[in-house]
């Protein structure tokens, strides 16, 4: 127990070491934008199948952490030691980020949710289906909704209840690929009309299989046009065969008394990205290999995929614009939770039991006390004096330039200023530098048209009569 504490402490104070300086970039940065320039060759060769906002959230995430998109400048009160803190992205594709806000947002899920059992519910769809929903990228709101109303609908038929349920909808697999497949927090029981809570802990997941598949098929048939429900029924057919006992849905009961601990793992889990940092194992320049862990036989194996197929894989799962990848219903829904925990609080107060926090008020942590309650030490202590830093100022960029957004006062800013000036001129003189040693190379053209050959980078091994017109947009 204590190796690993130490342990924890040391990961803990590097990540602090990193966020204070100029960082490094990590693995997956340099797989994108190091000396190779694996993502300009990516975008010049499939420019127009990749989304405007794949483009957007990878240029956010190329910038995450470096000065030259802002910063807010520390002084020690002491020693009078600078600190640059880089502004983070906080992009939807960005690893760094998507840490902290998934350990932050499972930490107040576990204290907002009612204090009763939940359940970590699966549901998931026939392989042959994956592909339709990556080319009508539409039907994934429709169909986190099916997959929660079927729950809902049984619920409110043999409880006359409604239940909270917190749905995450995951598109990757374990080898990244796209496997659409909805994860739900569901409390067992739900609050009636006048506020009571009843509890109740049983699924009956044969009938809900056949339920859900039946859900699927109606979906697709529905959304979907005339064209495109015919190019893919066969597929519906045969989904349809090879599942005689319904599509699969997992909800074990879950174990051990600490209900927070539980929340809290559950919330990290639906909130992960597509694969952690520290499953990508090498990087070569040319290949990527990577761990996973095969549900098959339990096993844990490695791949090694080219850079191209390993950037393929992992954009398209960016979700679009706008497109909430978490979402609230019954109870926990946004509109009606402060109105449901009124009524239950009520009726607790009856019967004397305590189910839902209703005052206690909630507050998202800031990075310093973050760091402060997992390492016990505070970033805002020097290391050097053991003072405390106090802020001078922040630089943002508008219109392309850094500004000084605000100064505490006439040195700070004329400290801030000095600091643009000086990454203006490392900039400037690093492109002179490079444009004096490296020869001008004129880009490839992309093709105008794609080979069917090329859409196998994107798992379409369409033939025949089966095939879907076009090609998906990653």
């Amino acid at each position: 127990m204590i190796y690993q504490k130490v342990y924890n402490l040391g990961v803990a104070l590097f990540e602090l070491l990193r966020y204070f300086e100029n960082m490094e970039p990590n693995v997956l940065k340099r797989i994108f934008f190091d000396e190779h320039q694996h993502w300009e060759k990516f975008k010049t060769k499939h420019g127009n199948n990749i989304r405007e906002i794949v483009l957007n959230e990878v240029e956010k995430f190329r910038g995450c952490g470096d000065p030259k998109n802002g910063f807010k400048l520390l002084v020690c009160e002491g020693c009078h030691d600078l600190r640059k803190v880089p502004f983070r992205c906080k992009g939807r594709f960005c690893t760094t980020c998507s840490c902290g806000e998934t350990e932050e947002w499972s930490r107040l899920l576990a204290e907002d949710v009612f204090q009763v059992n939940h359940r970590h519910v699966i549901f998931t769809i026939d392989e042959g289906l994956w592909e339709i929903f990556l080319r009508h990228r539409y039907m994934l709101k429709p169909y986190m909704d099916e997959a929660v109303g079927i729950l809902q609908a049984y619920f409110e038929k043999k409880l006359k209840v409604t239940p909270g349920i917190i749905a995450g909808l995951h598109t990757f697999g374990a080898r990244m690929n796209f496997n659409p497949h909805v994860h739900m927090l569901v409390t067992m029981g739900g609050m009636k009309e006048n506020g009571e809570w009843v509890t109740y802990d049983y699924l009956p997941f044969e009938m809900l299989r056949k339920q859900w598949q039946t859900v699927v098929l109606k979906l697709i048939r529905r959304e979907l046009k005339e064209e495109d429900k015919k190019k893919v029924q066969p597929l519906l057919q045969k989904a349809y065969a090879s599942n005689g006992n319904g599509f699969y849905i997992h909800g074990p009961k879950q174990r051990g008394k600490d209900i927070q601990a539980l929340l809290g793992y559950i919330g990290r889990y639906i909130r992960r990205p597509a694969i952690a940092i520290d499953r990508i194992e090498a990087y070569d320049g040319e290949f990527v290999t990577f761990r996973y862990g095969d549900k098959k036989d339990g096993q844990e194996k490695s791949e090694k995929v080219t850079v191209e197929e390993f950037i393929s894989r992992l954009i398209r799962h960016i979700p679009d614009e706008q497109f909430k990848t978490i979402r609230h219903y019954g109870v926990y829904a946004r509109r009606s939770k402060s109105i449901c925990k009124q009524k239950v609080s009520k009726w607790q107060e009856e019967v004397k039991k305590k189910i839902v926090k209703v005052k206690k008020f909630l507050k998202r942590r800031t990075w310093s006390q973050r760091i402060k309650e997992q390492t016990g030490k505070d970033p805002m202590v020097c290391t050097k004096c053991e003072c405390y830093y106090e802020y001078k100022g922040a630089v943002c960029l508008k219109e392309g330039k850094l500004v000084v957004k605000n100064a505490v006062c006439k040195t700070s800013q004329q400290v801030l200023e000095r600091m643009i000036n000086e990454l203006h001129g490392n900039e400037e003189k690093q492109s002179i530098e490079k444009e004096e040693e490296t020869p001008i190379a004129k880009p490839k053209q992309a093709p105008l048209e794609q080979s069917v050959d090329q859409l196998c980078l994107f798992s379409m091994r369409w033939s025949g009569s089966n095939s879907i017109a076009g090609s998906a947009r990653i």
